[in-house]
């Protein structure tokens, strides 16, 4: 890789993965590892830099994640965070003690050094945040006092010929206001990052080496119209041309007008030949009478892939397979601490598809394999995609059989897909389409008496879902303006024959998660 890197060790902090969003937004790139990540491994990412996460574990503790040797000794700069900085203390010869007075929550430095560059054009007081229950009590030999709060005598620590830091507090979050500049000044001043990861260096890069790894042979793409697998084909179209087929599944699980829409798109940006099957009825078919959402999945996954392996034969042979794997699933289908690393490439199935065979005959292309999703909708901007294609919402493999509670049927589905268009159009229409991640219906299945006019009814009960987050791992639930709200429950009421009820859905992930099924 012709960019910088630095490398960024987990020990197991809940912001371990907003770190790396940091470094990114800095124009850095940066790969998330676990902490006893081996030197070889290092010696092939070849740092400029090397940032320690916080974690839940004491550095006393007799199981506690420790530092390897060879971290220290390739004598790049190192920034350690809360644990990160406790660890660095302990390893080298400093105190640290269960605190006295712990401290979650919002805190005040008092006393920075002005003149350290982690702190370049930053003055006391400054709001932080801090999260931990231990405290270094003695700095190790050659570290000096850099911040300071009423309650932690050392706040941050650094040895300024070793190029060594450490923050008490966690910079990466947005209680911290001015954390951004110390990562910045971290990157840029200690370890003199060029601020070289971005969209356009990533398309050439990606492209020569998709190149590289294709030769001459071809691909086929699965595409859903989302902007993963849209940018995902978009790339592979650019590496080997006419040498990409794309297939798009009409499994009769999309929204109202989905899928004439998602051709026309096609049709209009990418540049690569595109194969729709219609294969709606066959869905339909295999979901008769099932009603546990796993075995939904299942199902849809195992019809998917049938439907996928008997256009691919049609239409191959084919020795590649293109998808739009992104970082947060490489991290979140990995095992315990080992942060998505070693694990061997397989279909992903977190809210797509389930059941997936492993004897697939096709050698996988993820461009996207380390990008997060607001990196895949720059990627998506650089090659030319409108912005209607770009931050198009998040949508489920399974489509709308994960937001059918109960079996699914063609009725239900209609019912459905009325109801979802108007929360869409209210929402779009509000102008807060961009400020909220996801926003859907759910079909219930309840039934509710309701009056409408002198009539007493005994309708379904449609749930509204939307929700905030930067990455779907985590998520908050949309604090819609109340008359959007109404305007949602009145036309639902109103125009989708058989609701009388909706409601609204204030659950955050966790620990709801954002389907419902």
């Amino acid at each position: 890789m012709s960019h910088q890197t630095v490398a960024i060790l987990d020990y197991g902090s809940q912001y371990s993965q907003l770190i790396a969003r940091r470094v990114r937004e800095a124009r850095v790139y940066c790969e998330l590892l676990p902490w006893n990540v081996s030197r070889e491994r290092l010696d092939a990412l070849g740092p400029v830099g090397i940032i320690l996460s916080g974690g839940p574990a004491s550095v006393y503790d007799e199981n506690a994640p420790t530092l390897p040797d060879h971290i220290l000794e390739r004598g790049v700069p190192v920034l350690g965070i809360c644990y990160g900085m406790q660890l660095l203390a302990h390893t080298l010869g400093g105190q640290v003690e269960p605190s006295p007075v712990r401290e979650y929550g919002p805190a005040e430095l008092t006393w920075i050094a002005p003149d350290s560059p982690i702190f370049a054009g930053l003055r006391a007081p400054m709001k932080v945040w801090m999260s931990h229950g231990d405290v270094i009590t003695a700095l190790p030999e050659g570290f000096v006092c850099l911040a300071s709060t009423p309650t932690t005598r050392y706040a941050a620590m650094g040895h300024p010929e070793r190029h060594i830091y450490g923050l008490q507090f966690h910079p990466e979050v947005a209680h911290t206001p001015n954390g951004v500049q110390i990562l910045e000044n971290f990157l840029y001043t200690i370890c003199g990052c060029r601020g070289d990861w971005t969209p356009a260096n990533f398309i050439e890069e990606t492209i020569e080496r998709i190149r590289a790894q294709v030769g001459d042979g071809r691909a086929i793409c699965a595409l859903s119209g989302g902007v993963d697998s849209t940018v995902t084909a978009m790339l592979i179209a650019r590496a080997i041309g006419d040498r990409l087929t794309c297939v798009f599944v009409d499994h009769g699980l999309l929204r109202l007008n989905e899928a004439e829409q998602v051709m026309q798109m096609f049709k209009r940006f990418l540049p690569a030949r595109v194969v729709k099957v219609d294969a709606q009825e066959r869905f339909l078919r295999a979901l008769r009478g099932v009603t546990d959402p796993e075995e939904k999945r299942r199902r849809i996954g195992h019809e998917f892939i049938r439907v996928f392996e008997e256009t691919s034969r049609a239409l191959g042979p084919f020795q590649f397979l293109g998808q739009g794997t992104l970082y947060p699933d490489v991290i979140e289908s990995a095992g315990p601490g080992s942060t998505g690393h070693g694990i061997a490439a397989k279909i992903k199935t977190h809210h797509n598809v389930g059941g997936l065979p492993e004897d697939l005959q096709f050698e996988l292309i993820e461009p996207l394999r380390y990008l997060f999703k607001d990196e895949v909708r720059e990627v998506g901007l650089a090659l030319g995609l409108p912005a209607e294609v770009v931050y198009r919402q998040p949508f489920p493999g399974p489509g709308l059989a994960v937001r059918i509670l109960g079996e699914v049927t063609p009725e239900r589905l209609h019912t459905l897909r009325l109801a979802d268009a108007i929360v869409r159009e209210e929402i779009e229409s509000a102008g807060l389409g961009r400020d909220v991640w996801q926003y859907f219906a759910v079909l219930t299945p309840l039934r509710t008496v309701g009056v409408m006019g002198d009539y007493r009814t005994y309708g379904h009960v449609v749930a509204v879902r939307a929700v905030t987050s930067e990455d779907g791992m985590t998520a908050d639930w949309a604090h819609l303006p109340y008359e959007v709200l109404a305007r949602i429950s009145t036309r639902i009421v109103n125009e989708v024959p058989g609701v009388n009820r909706v409601v609204f859905d204030i659950t955050s992930k966790p620990p709801g998660t954002i389907e419902w099924e």
